[in-house]
C-alpha cells in the first residue's frame, strides 16, 4: 500500500533535516582549486575543460554524502546531550523521529556511496591516488572526532578546521590542480574563527549540554577568536601579494578589503549574540554579509578583467 503524498513528503523533509542537507554548502571548499584556476594562466586548461569541473563537483558530492554519514553518527553518539540542548533537541534523532539503529544503517550506506566515486577515479586514473588518500584521511579524522576528539577543547575546533583543508586538497588532487599553500592556511584559520565563534555562542545558550563547553575559558576563547580573525585576514593578504595569482593580477590585494569587512561583520554578529551557531545560516540571512560577498565578487571580476585586458 502506497503512503499518502503528504506523508511521503514529510518523510523526505525529515531525512533532509537529519542529513543536514542545508550544510552541504560547506563542501563548496572542494571547488576552491577549480575556482581559482579560472584566472590562473598556467591552469586555464583546467577551467575551460568541463570534465575538470564535473570531477571536482562529483568530489564535492562525495564529501556531502560522507559528511551526512558523520552527522548521523554524531547525533546518535550525542543523543543524550542533544536532548538537553535547547536547539539540538529538535533534531530528528534527538526528538525520536528517526531511530538510532536506522540512522546507523543509513550512515553506513552513505559511507559506501561517498567512497564509490573516488575509488572509481583511481581505478581509471591511478595518478589521482592522492585524492582518494585525502578522502580516507578525512574519514579517519572524523571517526576520531566522533570517538573522542570532540570532547577535547580547542582540539575539537582544530579538527573541524582541518576537515575544510582536506576538502580543498581533495578538490585540487582530483583534477590535478595547484592550490596555493597560503589559501590552504587561510582556509584553516578562517574555519577556526567560525568554529570558535560557534563555541562561544553555544557556551552562552547551553553550556550544560556538552561537557567540553565547560572546559573552554571565556577569555581565552575570545582571544582565540580575535587571533584567528586577524590571522585569516593576514594570510589572505599574503596570498594576494605573494602567490602566482597575486603576481598575475597586481590589484588582487584590493579584494582583501572585503575579506576584512566580512570578518568584522561576523565579529559584530558574534558579540551581539546573533545565532552564529550555524555559520551557513548567517551567511544566507545577513544582508550586510550579502553586500560584502557581492562586493568581493565584483571586485574580483574587475581585478581579473584589468589583469587580462590591461596588463601592467
Amino acid at each position: 500500500m502506497k503512503l499518502p503524498l503528504r506523508r511521503r513528503l514529510n518523510s523526505v523533509r525529515l531525512w533532509m533535516k537529519a542529513l543536514r542537507v542545508d550544510q552541504w554548502t560547506k563542501n563548496g571548499a572542494v571547488m576552491l582549486a577549480w575556482f581559482f584556476s579560472v584566472a590562473d594562466k598556467s591552469q586555464q586548461a583546467l577551467s575551460r575543460d568541463w570534465t575538470s569541473f564535473a570531477m571536482a563537483f562529483a568530489m564535492a558530492g562525495s564529501f556531502s554524502l560522507l559528511s551526512s554519514a558523520f552527522y548521523l553518527l554524531n547525533d546518535v553518539s550525542d543523543y543524550e546531550s542533544d536532548r538537553r540542548h535547547p536547539v539540538k533537541r529538535h533534531r530528528p534523532i534527538a526528538a525520536g523521529l528517526v531511530g538510532r539503529i536506522t540512522a546507523v544503517r543509513v550512515g553506513l550506506v552513505l559511507f559506501a556511496a561517498g567512497f564509490a566515486y573516488p575509488a572509481l577515479v583511481i581505478m581509471f586514473l591511478p595518478s589521482r591516488t592522492v585524492a582518494f588518500g585525502t578522502v580516507l584521511g578525512y574519514t579517519v579524522m572524523q571517526c576520531l572526532y566522533t570517538g573522542f576528539l570532540k570532547r577535547v577543547p580547542y582540539v575539537d575546533v582544530a579538527t573541524l578546521a582541518a576537515g575544510f583543508v582536506l576538502r580543498a586538497v581533495a578538490g585540487a588532487a582530483i583534477i590535478d590542480a595547484y592550490i596555493s599553500p597560503w589559501l590552504l592556511v587561510c582556509t584553516f584559520t578562517l574555519s577556526m574563527f567560525l568554529a570558535f565563534c560557534k563555541r562561544r555562542h553555544e557556551m552562552e545558550i547551553a553550556v550544560e549540554s556538552r561537557a567540553v563547553l565547560r572546559r573552554y575559558h571565556p577569555k581565552l576563547l575570545s582571544a582565540c577568536i580575535f587571533i584567528a580573525a586577524f590571522a585569516s585576514f593576514a594570510e589572505y593578504l599574503a596570498y594576494t601579494v605573494t602567490s602566482k595569482m597575486g603576481s598575475a593580477f597586481p590589484l588582487l590585494w584590493t579584494t582583501s578589503v572585503f575579506v576584512a569587512l566580512g570578518i568584522a561583520r561576523y565579529l559584530v554578529l558574534a558579540y551581539r549574540k546573533a545565532d552564529v551557531g550555524r555559520p551557513e545560516k548567517v551567511l544566507l540571512t545577513d544582508h550586510i554579509l550579502w553586500l560584502v560577498l557581492a562586493g568581493y565578487a565584483a571586485c574580483s571580476v574587475a581585478v581579473v578583467a584589468v589583469g587580462l585586458y590591461w596588463p601592467a
